[in-house]
């Protein structure tokens, strides 16, 4: 089994040497940097990491650079600010191995007192609503942290650069057949302040993006999937 790791990262040099040193032994990290002005990159590297630069800003634009870098078999996403622990995704890598599902997220758990701020919380659970409208699955939350095969993911043609691409591929996903499954991981304070979420007005930008994923029609595919 081989597997890759995309960190998304856009200054995030203090939380790096936490994120790096859980990558589980014999998978590859790969930080993509989206501009960062910390060192962030330099770091990354001295630690081990194979470090791709993007320089078109947004979560997506990241993530997606990432998945086309990798060669693994298993694909697997996580923030680089040391809210997740990346050697919980051996949990969700195993689920999808063992064919329980095609697509696994972790569902965050916040172990602490302001580990997932309200209004991150309320924005999270906006989507699930719609998401569920969209495509009948019923997920408690649209996290991060995610794994599957990169051939899977390749075949979904995700197109969101922005702060959509999660969904994206959740919705796609669904539309293209894939069995979602989810698995509890707690989720600590982040480490330096969020791109995204780390306010009302971050929170519900993203919503209002997040929408447009929604509004896609489902794609025409040939048959179900496997």
């Amino acid at each position: 089994m081989t597997v890759d790791v995309v960190l998304p990262c856009l200054d995030e040099a203090e939380a790096l040497p936490w994120v790096l040193a859980r990558i589980p032994a014999g998978w590859r990290a790969i930080v993509v940097d989206n501009g960062s002005t910390d060192g962030s990159d330099r770091i990354a590297r001295e630690l081990g990491a194979h470090v791709v630069h993007e320089a078109r800003r947004g979560f997506g634009a990241a993530c997606h650079a990432g998945l086309l870098a990798a060669d693994a078999e298993y694909v697997c996403f996580c923030d680089c600010d040391a809210s997740l622990d990346p050697g919980l995704l051996t949990g969700l890598v195993r689920r999808v191995a063992d064919g329980e599902c095609d697509l696994a997220l972790g569902r965050r758990r916040p172990h602490t007192r302001g580990a997932w701020p309200l209004h991150a919380r309320a924005g999270n659970a906006a989507l699930s609503r719609m998401l569920r409208g969209r495509t009948g699955l019923r997920l408690r939350d649209l996290g991060p942290m995610r794994a599957a095969r990169r051939a899977d993911l390749l075949a979904l043609d995700l197109t969101d650069r922005r702060s959509g691409y999660p969904l994206q591929m959740v919705v796609r996903a669904a539309d293209a057949g894939l069995r979602v499954g989810e698995v509890d991981v707690p989720y600590l304070p982040r480490t330096g302040k969020s791109k995204v979420t780390g306010t009302w007005r971050g929170t519900w930008h993203a919503v209002r993006d997040m929408r447009a994923v929604l509004a896609e029609k489902p794609r025409a595919t040939a048959g179900g999937h496997r």
